[in-house]
């Protein structure tokens, strides 16, 4: 049989689920995942442009504020990884230690840039990470839950955009950086390359709303639809960048 007669064999894309291994006659969606279905090279393809993402743990970094969006990153398939100052152990919320997997002297090149709340002034207050931050100049976009925006806003990043964060920092974040105009009472802010969310369960939302961003809606809602995690509205946010914010609808 020559090649082209062949029929193609759909696969599920990465999910960190088993049913990665399985494999169908026809399109459609995976029995387990309910993610869409795609060819075996369609699937190389997704492997070798797998975005990366540094998440930056500081100690004291809440819980959920990465643990939310990690589990939507790592579940769209892409490569996620963590940064600290130094390669020591952290703990999150004096329960969970973390070895993160670089520090900021051996952190390889991320596409997206992500930083968290929880004793978010051991990053933004250390004149060492804030140096990192601004010398990652090729980064396609930044990412903030919570606090973790004053790591951003203290870099410059977001100098002249628009920004949110927890609802308790507000005020701080407001008086500490004037330049940065402030939003209240929305769950994330999309400028285009940098999104900023409030504080711990929003993380999700914006995480979610990337997603959609760069993969689709359907990619998004398949994995909102994994976490069960039904309390998402697609687009529930500012937006501030005149392109249809999902990519493919």
């Amino acid at each position: 049989m020559k090649a082209q007669d062949r029929k193609p064999v759909y696969v599920c894309p990465p999910c960190d689920s088993d049913c990665h291994m399985n494999s169908y006659e026809k399109s459609g969606v995976c029995d387990v995942c309910h993610m869409e279905l795609t060819t075996e090279a369609s699937l190389e393809k997704i492997k070798k442009a797998k975005m990366k993402i540094a998440f930056y743990l500081q100690s004291g970094v809440e819980v959920l504020d990465f643990a939310g969006p990690m589990e939507v990153f790592a579940y769209a398939g892409y490569e996620v990884f963590t940064v600290s100052k130094t390669k020591e152990p952290i703990l999150s919320q004096g329960i969970l230690k973390v070895t993160p997997d670089y520090s900021i002297q051996d952190a390889p090149k991320s596409d997206i840039l992500a930083f968290f709340g929880g004793y978010a002034a051991n990053a933004y207050r250390d004149n060492d990470v804030i140096d990192w931050v601004k010398a990652q100049t090729d980064v396609d976009f930044y990412f903030s839950v919570c606090t973790g925006a004053f790591v951003l806003a203290e870099a410059g990043i977001l100098e002249g955009k628009t920004a949110t964060t927890f609802h308790g920092q507000l005020d701080d974040f407001e008086n500490r950086y004037p330049n940065v105009n402030v939003k209240r009472g929305v769950r994330f802010v999309d400028n285009g390359t940098v999104i900023t969310t409030a504080g711990v369960s929003a993380g999700i939302d914006g995480a979610l709303h990337m997603v959609a961003k760069l993969e689709g809606l359907e990619k998004a809602k398949a994995v909102a639809f994994y976490m069960e995690y039904d309390k998402w509205k697609p687009g529930e946010g500012l937006l501030l960048t005149k392109e249809n914010p999902y990519k493919n609808n």
